[in-house]
């Protein structure tokens, strides 16, 4: 029976009021951390692609150091962890490192491309359920599933793990990357998650790579093909309508290099110990194998997130609390953390517009946006 003594909160409410305390205290709550950067698979829209070949000669964390990190960021107050990679999977000592993580009491999301689960690794997630396994479907016929992934035999290995999850019943969404070479398949991709009764999603916003950018931009929809795709779409609609709605008419310090919440409640972890503000933003980063991770969010990401902007166009935009230009993603495209994004610009634009958004891009950035 229930307790009149003990008071109630729905999720939501102890969510919000969870997320308030956190930020005012700057507790780093949410990380992620990349198990490796190999991968079974060549993915041509993949920002990770060649930077595992470009450092051959540097060793990853060993099960000992990734047990050692998960010890001290729970100390420090983290309670959700996404593992990911490359692939996480191709860790040899995955189960290992994945159930001490879960033992320590982390909820995991754990990001895979699928094609690694192995009747035993299902069976693993099924008697150590994770918060979520997010298997990205990079299509729904084989032929573009692995004209993407370029490996023969990919797509059968991907439906053969959906499948081992579907009978454990162990919790599973799918999304993909939509791009240029599968945007023709969306609907045959989100109708094969619904059959399923699992969640999906999809993204239209390809990074450039970690070491050669070139390659993966040259994949993306245009600004008006992704706009589409996201107002065609009842749910990602309504969530943007009330983004829009929450930060219409906010104000942005733009003071501050970073205006998200990286460096303030989330972390980034690399295969070599590196510590960063967000996936995204790698550098510059603090090495976890020569100081604590106490030093490395305290000290370190504090001095990160809170250093000042350089004066940039992004200053004085309408937009700004709208838009999705972030440090780490203006690094990656033009090496400079304030250099405005065309793409995202006149995406940022397109969406405000759809929506009824009234304000407008300084006239020196709207002009000059056309598709990266």
């Amino acid at each position: 029976m229930d307790c009149p003594h003990i008071p109630t909160m729905g999720l939501g409410a102890f969510s919000r009021q969870m997320h308030g305390r956190v930020v005012q205290e700057r507790i780093p709550l949410s990380g992620s951390i990349e198990l490796t950067w190999r991968c079974n698979l060549r993915c041509q829209h993949c920002y990770l692609d060649t930077v595992h070949d470009s450092s051959p000669d540097r060793q990853e964390l060993t099960t000992p150091e990734f047990c050692n990190i998960f010890d001290q960021a729970v100390d420090e107050g983290t309670l959700w962890m996404l593992m990911t990679g490359g692939e996480p999977l191709m860790r040899r000592d995955f189960e290992d490192i994945y159930l001490y993580a879960k033992r320590k009491g982390l909820l995991i999301n754990l990001f895979t491309n699928g094609t690694l689960i192995t009747e035993r690794i299902a069976d693993l997630l099924a008697e150590w359920p994770p918060f979520m396994v997010e298997i990205t479907l990079y299509g729904r016929s084989q032929s573009t599933y692995e004209r993407i992934t370029g490996i023969p035999g990919s797509y059968a290995h991907c439906m053969a793990a959906i499948e081992r999850l579907v009978e454990r019943k162990v919790p599973f969404s799918l999304k993909t990357m939509l791009m240029t070479l599968n945007q023709h398949e969306l609907e045959d991709i989100r109708g094969f998650a619904q059959s399923l009764g699992v969640l999906f999603r999809f993204d239209a916003m390809i990074h450039p790579g970690l070491v050669d950018n070139s390659q993966p931009v040259t994949l993306r929809l245009s600004p008006e093909e992704a706009v589409r795709y996201d107002r065609n779409d009842h749910k990602r609609a309504e969530s943007w309508e009330k983004f829009c709605q929450l930060y219409n008419g906010r104000s942005v310090d733009a003071s501050s290099l970073y205006v998200c919440e990286a460096g303030v409640i989330g972390y980034h972890i690399d295969p070599y110990g590196q510590m960063s503000a967000c996936m995204l933003a790698r550098t510059p980063a603090y090495d976890l194998r020569q100081g604590t991770f106490k030093q490395g969010w305290r000290e370190f990401l504090a001095d990160i997130h809170f250093q000042p902007a350089p004066e940039g166009p992004c200053n004085q935009c309408d937009l700004m609390a709208l838009c999705i230009q972030c440090p780490g993603w203006n690094q990656l495209e033009h090496s400079a953390p304030r250099q405005p994004i065309r793409y995202l610009c006149e995406t940022s634009r397109l969406q405000a517009q759809a929506i009824g958004f009234s304000g407008q891009p300084p006239t020196y950035i709207s002009s000059s946006c056309q598709p990266a």
